[in-house]
C-alpha cells in the first residue's frame, strides 16, 4: 500500500468552506512549494545577473541568451520523459535523485570561467529540473483529492514559485553586488535543507507494473533535438542566409513528425496521442507557451534596457521588477475567489488582457523614462502573472488519469519551457537585427522598441487562444468523491 497523504474532508460535501489538511499534508505541501520556490529563485536571480556575467566573461548578446536558453532547452526538452518517469518509475524517486543534480550543477556554475562551461552547468541543470518538476507537481495531484482542496494546493504550488521569483529578483540583486557568482553558490544551503527534509516527508508510491513499459528514449531524443533546432532557427535568423534559416526549420519540423511516428508506434510512447483530443489540456498548452514566451522575452529587454541603455545597478533592477512579484500574495488570496466565481477560463483570459496591456503599455518606452511610467506594466504583469499560471496548471490536470498526471504536468512544464526558449531567442533575434552587437543609444533603444513587439504579439495570439475556452459552461465548483479522502 502506498503511503499517501490526503487532504481532511473538513469541508462539507457540497465542496463549501475552507478546505484543511491533515499534518501530513501540510508537510508534503510545504516541501513541495519549497524546491519550486529553489527553481524559482534560481531563474529570477540569473536574469538579473545576466548584465554581469556577460562583462566578466566577455558574451555577445547571442551568447548571453544562451545562458538563459540552455537552461529552458534542457528544461523543455526532457520535461515530456521526466513527467512519464514520474509515472513509470515511481514518483518519490523521481523527484529526489533529480533535486539533488539540480544542487550539484546549479552550484558548479557559479565556477565556470568560460561561456561555454556555464551553458553547460545550465543546460544539466535544466535537464534536472526537467525530472524534478513534472514530480513534484503529480505528486500534489496524486496526494490531494481533485476538486477545491487539490486546486488550493495548486495556487499556494504556484504562487510560492512566484514568491521565489519575486526573492529571487532582489536576493539577486544583492548577490550580484558582491559578485555574480554567489548567485549559484547562495542557493546551495537552501537546496540542500529542502533535500534532507524531502526525504522524510515525501511519501512512497506504488511500484507500478513496469513489465514491458519503458522510457521512449527514441521519442524523448528526437522531441529534444527537435526543440533544439527550432530554437536556434530562431535564435540565428538575424546572422545567417534565409536558405539556412529554413533548412534548420524543416528539419525542426521533420524531426517533430519523427517525434508523432516514433509514439504512434510504440508499445510505451513518451507521450500516449489521445491525450489530445483533451481540448482543455491542449488549449493550455498553447495558452502556456505563448503566455512564457512573452514574459521571458519581455523580462529579457527590460533587463538589458534598465541596466545597459539607462545604467541601473542590479539591485535598482531588482527592485524595478519586484512588482512583477505581487502575485506571490495575490495568488493563494485572490485567484481562488475568482476561480470559485467566474471559473478557470475566465480568470485566466481576463489575465491574458491584462498581460496584453502591459506590454503594450511599455512598447514607447524612452530613454529618460521614469520608474513611474514603467510601473504601470510591472503591476499589471504581477496580478496577470497570477491570474493566468495558477488556473493553467489546475486546468491541464484536470480530469486526467492519476497514471498520467506525471505526463499532463510534463506536457504543460514542457510548455513554459518551449515558449521561454522560443522568446528569448525571438526578442534576441530582432534586437541583434536592428541594434547590432553594441550599437549608439540610440540604436540600442531602437532595437528594444522592435524587439518589444515580440512579447505583444505572442500576447495577443495567447488572448485568442484564451478566448476559445470562453464558450465551454463552466460547472459548480463541487468535490469530487475520491477513495483516498477518509
Amino acid at each position: 500500500m502506498s503511503s499517501t497523504v490526503t487532504a481532511e474532508p473538513s469541508a462539507p460535501p457540497g465542496g463549501t468552506g475552507a478546505p484543511k489538511y491533515t499534518g501530513r499534508a501540510r508537510a508534503l505541501l510545504l516541501v513541495l512549494s519549497g524546491a519550486v520556490f529553489l527553481e524559482g529563485i534560481d531563474v529570477a536571480m540569473l536574469n538579473v545577473a545576466l548584465p554581469s556575467i556577460r562583462a566578466d566573461l566577455g558574451l555577445s548578446t547571442g551568447q548571453l541568451q544562451w545562458v538563459m536558453s540552455a537552461y529552458v532547452l534542457g528544461y523543455g526538452g526532457f520535461m515530456l520523459l521526466g513527467g512519464r518517469a514520474a509515472d513509470l518509475f515511481g514518483r518519490r524517486r523521481m523527484f529526489l535523485v533529480p533535486l539533488a543534480v539540480f544542487v550539484l550543477f546549479s552550484g558548479l556554475g557559479g565556477f565556470a570561467t568560460e561561456g561555454w562551461t556555464l551553458i553547460a552547468a545550465r543546460l544539466v541543470t535544466g535537464v534536472a529540473a526537467a525530472f524534478m518538476t513534472p514530480a513534484g507537481l503529480s505528486l500534489i495531484t496524486t496526494n490531494f483529492a481533485e476538486g477545491p482542496r487539490r486546486d488550493k494546493a495548486l495556487l499556494i504550488y504556484s504562487g510560492t514559485a512566484a514568491g521565489g521569483f519575486s526573492i529571487g529578483l532582489v536576493a539577486g540583486g544583492l548577490l550580484t553586488a558582491l559578485h555574480w557568482r554567489w548567485v549559484f553558490f547562495a542557493p546551495v544551503a537552501l537546496a540542500l535543507l529542502i533535500l534532507l527534509t524531502a526525504m522524510a516527508v515525501v511519501p512512497e508510491d506504488e511500484r507500478p507494473d513496469r513489465a514491458g513499459r519503458g522510457a521512449d528514449l527514441a521519442g524523448a531524443l528526437s522531441v529534444t533535438a527537435a526543440i533544439l533546432l527550432l530554437v536556434t532557427t530562431v535564435e540565428r535568423a538575424a546572422h545567417v542566409s534565409a536558405a539556412r534559416t529554413l533548412g534548420t526549420a524543416l528539419a525542426g519540423l521533420a524531426l517533430l513528425c519523427l517525434f508523432v511516428l516514433i509514439e504512434r508506434r510504440s508499445a510505451t510512447p513518451l507521450v500516449r496521442l489521445g491525450i489530445f483530443r483533451t481540448p482543455s489540456l491542449v488549449r493550455a498548452n498553447l495558452v502556456g507557451l505563448l503566455f512564457s514566451g512573452s514574459f521571458f522575452g519581455f523580462q529579457f529587454v527590460a533587463v538589458l534596457y534598465l541596466q545597459e541603455l539607462r545604467g541601473w545597478s542590479t539591485l535598482q533592477t531588482s527592485f524595478a521588477l519586484l512588482a512583477i512579484g505581487a502575485d506571490a500574495v495575490l495568488s493563494p488570496l485572490l485567484t481562488p475567489r475568482l476561480v470559485a466565481r467566474f471559473g478557470n477560463a475566465r480568470v485566466i483570459f481576463g489575465g491574458l488582457l491584462l498581460t496584453a496591456l502591459a506590454y503594450a503599455l511599455f512598447l514607447p518606452v524612452g530613454a529618460d523614462w521614469s520608474y513611474a511610467a514603467m510601473f504601470p506594466t510591472m503591476i499589471l504583469l504581477g496580478v496577470a502573472f497570477s491570474l493566468v499560471y495558477g488556473p493553467l496548471v489546475i486546468v491541464a490536470t484536470d480530469g486526467v488519469d492519476e497514471e498520467e498526471q506525471g505526463l499532463a504536468g510534463g506536457l504543460l512544464y514542457t510548455s513554459f519551457q518551449f515558449g521561454a526558449a522560443l522568446g528569448l531567442s525571438a526578442v534576441t533575434a530582432v534586437q541583434t537585427a536592428v541594434a547590432g552587437e553594441g550599437g549608439t543609444p540610440g540604436d540600442r533603444l531602437a532595437g528594444h522598441h522592435a524587439a518589444l513587439l515580440v512579447p505583444l504579439g505572442a500576447a495577443l495570439l495567447a488572448v485568442l487562444a484564451g478566448a476559445s475556452g470562453l464558450r465551454t459552461r463552466r460547472a459548480p465548483t463541487e468535490e469530487k468523491a475520491d477513495p483516498r479522502t477518509p
